[in-house]
């Protein structure tokens, strides 16, 4: 049986596994990604630690390539991850030292772009060739099949949606430096922070829950209070832009939600953005990933395996 190992590098957490050609994982694991060192090189020995663990295991001995699918932005022709403003390092390098370490084929891609290419392998979006997949993550990142093919751009960098304009009245400063995108106001990370330029100006002296923490936030919107469903009505607006501008730029079919914000919260962003999404052109099925969590891992496999000629 081929087998291929798929590595998932985040901002938060750093993941690997073995996948068979059926989509089963057959060995993973997690570590947080490195966040201090010289450089880059540290998050490159980490993700080298994690294959060595792989090819260890039963069915390592039959890899037959490594893909690796990580929060971007990407350099594709040089295999770095350049500039991400989630993960620590300006550049982590990655296709050439896998290469010359395992003396494999190793293939790099932006990991919501493997996201759905693993919810379409064997999540919520198999059978569709029109399809959007997003994850609310740490930030918020996109991929795009489009009459059944990926959308990569031209340096892989296709479907960044989480900078798209989303508002022009707060000017919240996302991670990358401009202002006004999705990411710096609906991310897990960018919560708390326009939860509380909302709350000052709408004068809110007191709530009943912690403020700093997006799961606070949102378990006091599952709880009805009224301050918090007050602010997931203004969030829904805005994730409703995003959502609009993936619509009408898009056309899909379906769209995927994934990330930790959506797979504890998901019914919730729905709710609550439904209301506001232009109807311009057909809504599309809204749904969050089945996988829990895997749709990346899933995708960094099953790319990898088509560029070595073995895929499903």
């Amino acid at each position: 049986m081929t087998t291929v190992i798929a590595v998932d590098l985040g901002g938060t957490n750093l993941r690997t596994a073995l996948v068979g050609e059926d989509a089963k994982i057959l060995a993973h694991a997690t570590m947080s990604t490195p966040t201090s060192g010289p450089s880059g090189e540290v998050i490159t020995a980490a993700i080298m630690a994690g294959i060595e663990e792989l090819l260890d295991t039963p069915g390592g001995e039959e890899v037959a390539a490594i893909g690796v699918a990580s929060a971007g932005p990407l350099d594709i022709d040089r295999g770095w991850v350049t500039h991400s403003p989630n993960i620590a390092f300006p550049v982590v390098e990655i296709t050439g030292p896998l290469t010359d370490r395992f003396d494999l084929p190793v293939t790099l891609i932006n990991d919501a772009r493997a996201g759905v290419l693993g919810e379409r392998w064997a999540g919520g979006a198999r059978g569709s060739d029109n399809v959007v997949y997003i994850t609310l993550s740490t930030g918020i990142g996109g991929g795009v099949v489009a009459n059944g093919h990926l959308l990569l751009g031209m340096e892989g960098n296709a479907g960044e949606i989480g900078h798209v304009l989303v508002d022009t009245r707060y000017n919240l400063i996302c991670g990358c430096g401009y202002p006004g995108h999705w990411e710096g106001y609906a991310s897990a990370k960018s919560i708390p922070g326009f939860f509380a330029v909302w709350r000052e100006e709408n004068d809110i002296r007191q709530t009943t829950f912690d403020t700093f923490s997006t799961r606070a936030i949102f378990e006091a919107a599952r709880a009805n209070d009224p301050v918090a469903l007050a602010f997931m009505d203004v969030l829904g607006q805005v994730n409703a832009r995003g959502l609009s501008t993936v619509i009408v730029a898009y056309n899909p079919e379906v769209i995927v939600l994934d990330g930790p914000l959506a797979r504890y919260y998901g019914e919730i962003v729905i709710e609550h953005a439904e209301p506001y999404i232009d109807r311009f052109l057909t809504l599309p099925r809204i749904v969050v990933t089945s996988l829990d969590g895997r749709a990346p891992l899933l995708g960094a496999a099953v790319y990898a395996l088509d560029m070595a000629g073995r895929g499903p």
